[in-house]
């Protein structure tokens, strides 16, 4: 087996760029999906899905290259999140996808960032990414990525939205569980981000 060699310092902060792109790929998102009519844009569906891509590499560079961040173990997640979120709500807006989607999922991320993530931050506990919770974004992702594509009335992305949504609320019930354990028990203990 080859050993790790460490990337260049330049190639290091790669990961890290990616997300920053990530956060900066939502207002491009927004002004896009705003001038589409009837929530339909190859446009902004191509901009969600670069979004996508780079969630995806951003993570899997940062672990090959072992240069993991506390910068990147707290906005990967958040930028995903807020991408995400900002679809649900525009689509909503653009009556694609019924007040439950956005009750549930914006109800879900406010209560894991509010709630966990505040009493956690401030304990140092460590956070680790899920399969659940990584599987639900993906899924998240394509639903609404061929939303975005799709005429209005096409239904099946909708139920590759719905799998998602309820795998992501699965996730966000496991995270609280093991954070409330965490704290209750009052030790330091990994904890399963969702």
């Amino acid at each position: 087996m080859a050993a790790h060699t460490a990337p260049l310092p330049v190639l290091a902060k790669l990961p890290n760029a990616l997300t920053i792109a990530r956060f900066a790929l939502i207002p491009v998102f927004i002004v896009l999906l705003a001038q589409a009519e009837g929530g339909h844009s190859w446009a902004a569906g191509i901009v969600f899905g670069v979004a996508a891509i780079t969630d995806q590499v951003d993570g899997w560079l940062a672990r090959r290259w072992h240069v993991e961040s506390e910068f990147g173990k707290y906005a990967d997640p958040l930028a995903d999140r807020l991408m995400i979120d900002t679809a649900v709500i525009m689509l909503f807006i653009a009556d694609r996808l019924p007040w439950a989607a956005l009750i549930v999922i914006v109800a879900r991320d406010v209560l894991l960032l509010v709630g966990t993530r505040f009493v956690l931050g401030r304990s140092n506990y460590e956070f680790s990414v899920s399969l659940l919770g990584k599987s639900a974004t993906w899924l998240l992702y394509a639903g609404i990525g061929f939303v975005l594509v799709t005429p209005e009335g096409t239904s099946w992305p909708l139920w590759i939205f719905w799998i998602g949504l309820g795998m992501a609320v699965g996730a966000g019930m496991l995270y609280a569980a093991s954070a409330w354990r965490t704290i209750r028990g009052g030790r330091r203990v990994e904890v399963t981000e969702a």
